[in-house]
Formats: structure tokens, C-alpha cells, sequence
């Protein structure tokens, strides 16, 4: 028996804004979507367009508030071909949380407080 990974949920408030930040900060795109017959819900996947991997977007109609992130010990890894330059595009999009010069690497904060760890490909 093998597992493999197929994708990770992130629960968004404002799902428009979340497509234009992911796209914008990391190039992922749609890869399909599912809406809920009632409206209910709606799950969008965003893929890197290299590997299968997908990061799923739920929107849920009935939800208000903000997500309680804890103590946002969560995150999720992207590794990038050419990190000085992916470093300047999020400092001008202004959304660099934290930037840990010592171990090479940094997070960008989601719309809804979501941390993304930035890696140099090794």
C-alpha cells in the first residue's frame, strides 16, 4: 500500500481575493471547481502547473467571521527557482510576515493569515 499527496485545504472568508493573492504571489491557477448545488460552498483547486499537487480554496456562504488560525504553527512550503526575485515581488506586494535571514528562507501572509514559507531550490 502507497500514499501519495494529492492536495491541502485552506478555508478562505473572501474567495475572490484569495484566486487574485495565490495568482498574483505564486502563479498558481484553477484547475477546477466545485459548487455546491445550494450555493453552500464552493471549493476551488489552484495547481502549479509542474506537479499534481493541488491547494484547495474552500468558501463556505455561511461563514462571517474570521478563521481561527490558533497559534498558526501550520504552514505550507513553496520552493522557488530564483529566490531574490521572488523576494522582491513580495516585498512590494507587502505581504513578507517574516523573514529568517539566518536559515535563507521566508512566509508571505494570505488574506486570511495564512503563513507560506518561501524556500530557495536546493
Amino acid at each position: 500500500m502507497q500514499f501519495t499527496f494529492s492536495h491541502n485545504n485552506l478555508n478562505v472568508l473572501n474567495l475572490e481575493k484569495s484566486l487574485e493573492f495565490y495568482k498574483e504571489a505564486l502563479g498558481l491557477k484553477e484547475v477546477r471547481r466545485k459548487e455546491a448545488s445550494d450555493g453552500s460552498f464552493i471549493l476551488v483547486f489552484l495547481g502549479d502547473g509542474v506537479t499534481n499537487h493541488t491547494l484547495e480554496l474552500t468558501w463556505l456562504r455561511d461563514w462571517e467571521k474570521p478563521y481561527d488560525l490558533g497559534d498558526n504553527e501550520f504552514h505550507l512550503a513553496f520552493e522557488v527557482d530564483d529566490f531574490e526575485k521572488a523576494k522582491e515581488h513580495h516585498e512590494k506586494m507587502g505581504c513578507i510576515c517574516y523573514d529568517n535571514k539566518k536559515m535563507g528562507i521566508y512566509f508571505i501572509e494570505d488574506p486570511d493569515g495564512y503563513w507560506l514559507e518561501i524556500i530557495p531550490k536546493r
